[in-house]
């Protein structure tokens, strides 16, 4: 005959094993989070050289949305667009031009565009949209927990004239750098 305290044992030993079963199931459950990153000043910002002087701008419109997966960052996505209307270099005229046919065609082309096809813990592989063009890119990555989100920083270059932004000039660079500085939260 089995004693009611042999059963009592038998059950808490059984909630001893389960409980933290269930508890590490839940924690690789929820690695993948679901993120947006935050439209920051700062968040999409590049450099060009016009008459051999770093010229300075940004992007800002930032919409997208990030799957990140800290214990498998293969896993992970990244999907994300700016608003070409939002180019800013601090010179009102210069801005004006640059969203007009022969560089940023805003009335045509909106957004540009940067979907990942590849994430590891130190870069991404994507596909990057400008004025209609795709071109796949590879930058370097750092991801730093960041309040409730994460911040991504990258940086890498690109020839503008692979986007048919602008014609051949011999005072203003073909090669773009641009600097992402995303924060997110959930």
């Amino acid at each position: 005959m089995v004693s009611i305290v042999s059963i009592c044992n038998r059950k808490l030993t059984m909630k001893k094993f389960i409980l933290p079963l269930i508890a590490i199931s839940a924690l690789f459950a929820f690695t993948t989070v679901n993120l947006n990153p935050v439209d920051t000043e700062d968040a999409v910002t590049f450099v060009i050289k016009n008459f051999g002087i770093n010229t300075k701008g940004s992007l800002a419109g930032l919409k997208g949305s990030i799957k990140w997966d800290a214990s498998n960052p293969a896993a992970s996505q990244i999907n994300a667009t700016v608003d070409v209307n939002t180019l800013n270099t601090n010179i009102e005229m210069r801005d004006k031009e640059l969203k007009e046919a022969t560089y940023f065609n805003y009335e045509k082309y909106k957004t540009i565009s940067f979907a990942s096809t590849a994430v590891s813990a130190t870069s991404v592989t994507g596909n990057l949209t400008i004025k209609g063009v795709t071109k796949q890119i590879t930058f370097p990555i750092t991801v730093t927990p960041s309040g409730k989100g994460y911040l991504f920083e990258g940086t890498f270059t690109i020839n503008r004239l692979d986007y048919g932004v602008g014609g051949g000039s011999m005072v203003l660079s073909d090669k773009v750098e641009v600097t992402l500085k995303v924060q997110t939260k959930p």
